[in-house]
C-alpha cells in the first residue's frame, strides 16, 4: 500500500481509521528522525538542543528573583510573535496543542508521525511558516486525517484556518521580498490589515517621516497598520490596545523586576519600559533604550520589546523578542579589549573619512549566559546581539553588544566536522578549520556586533536606513557589520592586543565565510528558490562580490574535482583589501541613503542562485543527515515559597523535552484570543 493510498483511508470513519492504521503501522514507510544523545529532539530540518546555566546557585536571592521575573515577563509575550507572523497562527496552534494533548489513539502510524512533526515545526517557527525560509510549512498528512483528529479530540478549527493550512494559493510566504510585486499584499504576516497596500503604507509613513529630525523615532515599529472606515490608522501594541492581555502580564512581571533591580540605573530602565508598554509612545521607547544602553553595571541584563524588523518586508515592524542574560565574567574579560579599542577600529577603517564617527560612544561588550528566551529569539536563537537599533541613539549614547556564550558552547558540543569535510578544498583548509574555526567564529561574531554595528554614521539630512534603503536596509546593515569583522580579523592590531596568536585565525574565518557564502548555506534552500533571508543574502553578496572582483588576480579560484565544486583562497591579503573596498561602498550607500546602489548590490550578488550548484550542494549534504537549523528548549525557573508565600529561593529544572515544553508554554502563557 502506498502512502498516498494510506491517506485515503481517512475518508472512511474515525473508528475504521484507527483500526486500519494499526494494521499498517509496521510498514514504517516514513523515515523517523531520531534524536541522538546530544539532541533534545530531531525532526524535519531541525535539531533541538539544550543550553546550560553555570553557577546560578552563586547568585544572590534578589538576582535569582530578577532572572525569574524577567523570564516570566518575556514568556508572557510569547503569543504576540505568533499573531505577528500570521493572523491564523494562534488558532492553529491551539488546535494542534489540543490534539496532541487529548488524542489517545494510534501513535505509531505514519500519519500520526507526520502530524506530530508538523506540530513541532509550527512550534519551532512560531507559526505556519518556516522560521528562516519564510515559506509555508505544507502538511504531509491529508485534510481528511486532520478532520478526523479534530472530531476525535473534540477540537475546533475554523474552515478558514484549515484552508490556510492546506491550500496552495493562500498565505504561501510569511514575508515576500520581491520588488516586482506588492510586498505587503503578497506577504502572509499580520503587520498590515486587510486592504492595506505597499503604496498606501509608503505614503502613510513618508508623511510621518522628517529626514531633518536629528533624533527620529522608529516610525511604525509597534503597530499594525489597518484600514478603519476607509482611513489608515495604526493599531498600537500597548496595554490598552492590540495585544493588551499579554502586555498586561509583561507589565505585571516587569513591575516585580523593578523591586529587585541590581541598581538604580536598572530600575529606571525597567520603569521606562513599563511606561512604553502602557503608552505605546515611541519617544518613550527611545528614552528607554537610552537608559538601557547606559545601564551596564549589573550582572543580570535583558532584551524585551519589539526589536528586529526582519519579519517585515518593508523593514519597519518590530518582532516581539525577549532574552534574559547572566554575565559570564571570565569569558568577558578576554573580549573587553575589543570595546575598549572601538575608536581605533573606527579611525583605521576603510570607510570614507566623512562617514567615520569622530567619537564612538559607549560600546559595551559582554559574553553572557542566556537564562531564558522568548518570541523571535526562541526556539531559534541568535548567537550575538547589538542593540539598540536606532542609529542616533547608538551614535550619541552607545550600544550594548553580547555574545551568547552558553548557546555557542551548546552548538559546539552538538556540532561536527561533516560540512567542513564536505566543502573544504584540501587537507590544509580542513586542518586549519579543526584547529581554529571555533575561536575564529567567536571573534568574528564579537567584531561584527561590537565594532561592526557601532561603526559609521549617516550624513546629516539623510533619513534612517529603513526609510532610505527600505527593503534592502537589513541585508546591507548585516553585510556592513560582517565586513568590519572580516576586515579586522586579519589585522595586526588583534595580535598586538592579544586577541589572536597569528593570522591563521583570520585565514580560518575567511575560508569558512567563502565556503558558506558560496556553497554550504544553500543547503537551507529548496531547489529552484532564490535567497531571501537577510543574513543569507548578506553572506552571498559579500562572497560573490569579492570572488568576482578578485578574478583577475586569482584571489579566489573556483575548482571542480570529481564533479564537486570548491573555492580555494589563493591570496588572503588581497582578499582582505577587497573586503575593505566593499565595506567602504556599503557604508557610503548607508550614509548617503543610496537606494539604487544598494538595490543593485543585493539583487545582483545576494539573491540569485545557480540551480546546478544548488543541486550539487544538496546532493553533497544529503548523506551527512545534518540538521541545517538549530534551536533550544529553555530551563524552567521554579520559585521556592515559605509559608507566607514569599520567594526564598529559585531553582532550575532543565530537563523538559521540546513537545513537553511547547505544551507547557501553551497552557501557562496563552493569554491572547485566537484572532486579534
Amino acid at each position: 500500500m502506498t502512502f498516498k493510498n494510506k491517506a485515503l483511508i481517512t475518508l472512511i470513519t474515525s473508528s475504521l481509521l484507527l483500526s486500519c492504521e494499526t494494521k499498517v503501522q509496521s510498514l514504517n514507510r516514513i523515515e523517523r528522525k531520531v534524536p541522538n544523545e546530544k539532541q533534545v529532539d530531531r525532526f524535519a530540518d531541525i535539531q533541538v538542543l539544550r543550553f546550560d546555566i553555570e553557577d546560578f546557585d552563586k547568585l544572590t536571592i534578589n538576582q535569582k528573583k530578577l532572572v525569574y521575573y524577567l523570564a516570566e515577563a518575556g514568556l508572557s509575550g510569547r503569543d504576540i510573535i505568533y499573531d505577528q507572523n500570521n493572523e491564523f497562527n494562534l488558532e492553529i496552534r491551539h488546535a494542534l496543542e489540543s490534539i496532541i494533548s487529548n488524542y489517545k489513539g494510534e501513535k505509531e502510524s505514519d500519519n500520526w508521525y507526520l502530524f506530530e512533526t508538523y506540530a513541532k515545526r509550527v512550534w519551532f517557527s512560531n507559526g505556519i511558516h518556516h522560521h528562516y525560509g519564510m515559506a509555508k510549512i505544507m502538511p504531509e498528512f491529508s485534510k481528511e486525517y486532520l478532520s478526523d483528529l479534530l472530531k476525535i479530540t473534540n477540537t475546533k478549527l475554523s474552515k478558514e484556518a484549515i484552508s490556510v493550512i492546506f491550500d496552495t494559493d493562500k498565505a504561501m510566504k510569511r514575508k515576500v521580498k520581491d520588488t516586482n510585486v506588492d510586498m505587503i499584499v503578497a506577504s502572509a504576516n499580520n503587520f498590515y490589515g486587510n486592504g492595506v497596500t505597499q503604496k498606501m503604507a509608503d505614503e502613510f509613513y513618508t508623511k510621518l517621516n522628517n529626514p531633518n529630525d536629528p533624533t527620529p523615532t522608529e516610525i511604525g515599529l509597534n503597530s499594525t497598520l489597518i484600514l478603519k472606515n476607509g482611513k489608515l490608522i495604526e493599531d498600537v501594541w500597548k496595554s490598552s490596545g492590540r495585544y493588551g492581555k499579554s502586555i498586561d502580564k509583561i507589565i505585571f512581571w516587569l513591575n516585580k523586576a523593578v523591586t529587585v533591580a541590581e541598581n538604580p540605573d536598572q530600575a529606571k530602565a525597567l520603569s521606562k519600559l513599563i511606561e512604553f508598554y502602557k503608552t505605546g509612545n515611541l519617544k518613550t521607547w527611545d528614552e528607554y533604550n537610552i537608559l538601557w544602553a547606559s545601564s551596564t553595571k549589573g550582572d543580570i541584563d535583558w532584551i524585551n520589546g519589539y526589536i528586529e524588523t526582519y519579519g517585515d518586508a518593508m523593514g519597519r515592524k518590530g518582532d516581539y523578542e525577549s532574552m534574559v542574560q547572566i554575565t559570564d565574567f571570565e569569558a568577558s574579560k578576554h573580549m573587553k579589549v575589543v570595546a575598549e579599542n572601538a575608536q581605533w577600529f573606527e579611525d583605521n577603517s576603510t570607510i570614507l573619512p566623512e562617514h567615520k564617527k569622530k567619537d564612538v560612544k559607549g560600546v559595551s561588550y559582554k559574553v553572557v549566559q542566556v537564562a531564558s528566551e522568548s518570541g523571535d529569539a526562541s526556539p531559534a536563537t541568535p548567537i550575538g546581539v547589538n542593540l539598540p537599533n536606532n542609529n542616533w541613539i547608538r551614535e550619541q549614547h552607545g550600544s550594548k553588544s553580547v555574545s551568547l556564550g552558553n548557546v555557542i558552547a551548546a552548538y559546539d558540543k552538538a556540532g561536527g566536522v561533516g560540512l567542513i569535510n564536505a566543502f573544504a578544498h584540501d587537507k590544509e583548509e580542513i586542518a586549519r578549520a579543526e584547529k581554529y574555526a571555533g575561536l575564529a567564529g567567536k571573534l568574528h561574531t564579537a567584531l561584527h556586533e561590537v565594532i561592526g554595528h557601532a561603526s559609521g554614521q549617516i550624513n546629516k539630512g539623510i533619513g534612517q536606513p529603513s526609510e532610505t534603503l527600505k527593503n534592502y536596509a537589513s541585508t546591507l546593515e548585516e553585510a556592513r557589520a560582517d565586513l568590519v569583522g572580516l576586515y579586522y580579523i586579519m589585522d595586526q592590531k588583534l595580535i598586538d592586543i592579544g586577541l589572536i596568536p597569528s593570522f591563521e585565525i583570520g585565514k580560518a574565518e575567511y575560508d569558512a565565510y567563502i565556503r558558506n557564502g558560496m556553497l554550504a548555506q544553500l543547503q537551507r534552500l529548496e531547489i529552484g528558490k532564490q535567497v531571501e533571508e537577510e543574513h543569507m543574502q548578506n553572506r552571498q553578496l559579500i562572497s560573490k562580490w569579492v570572488f568576482e572582483k578578485g578574478t583577475k588576480d586569482n584571489v579566489i579560484v573556483k575548482i571542480v574535482k570529481n564533479g564537486k565544486t570548491y573555492y580555494d583562497i589563493k591570496d588572503y591579503k588581497k582578499l582582505r583589501v577587497l573586503f575593505g573596498k566593499l565595506l567602504c561602498e556599503i557604508q557610503r550607500i548607508t550614509s548617503e541613503g543610496d537606494y539604487t546602489a544598494g538595490k543593485n548590490l543585493v539583487e545582483n550578488y545576494g539573491v540569485k542562485v545557480d540551480t546546478k550548484i544548488h543541486q550539487e550542494v544538496l546532493n553533497r549534504v544529503k548523506p551527512l543527515d545534518l540538521a541545517p537549523y538549530n534551536g533550544f528548549v529553555n530551563p524552567v525557573f521554579i520559585p521556592i515559597l515559605n509559608k507566607k508565600g514569599e520567594i526564598t529561593d529559585v531553582k532550575i529544572e532543565n530537563k523538559q523535552g521540546f513537545e513537553e515544553q511547547m505544551l507547557y508554554y501553551g497552557k501557562k502563557y496563552g493569554y491572547l484570543d485566537i484572532r486579534q
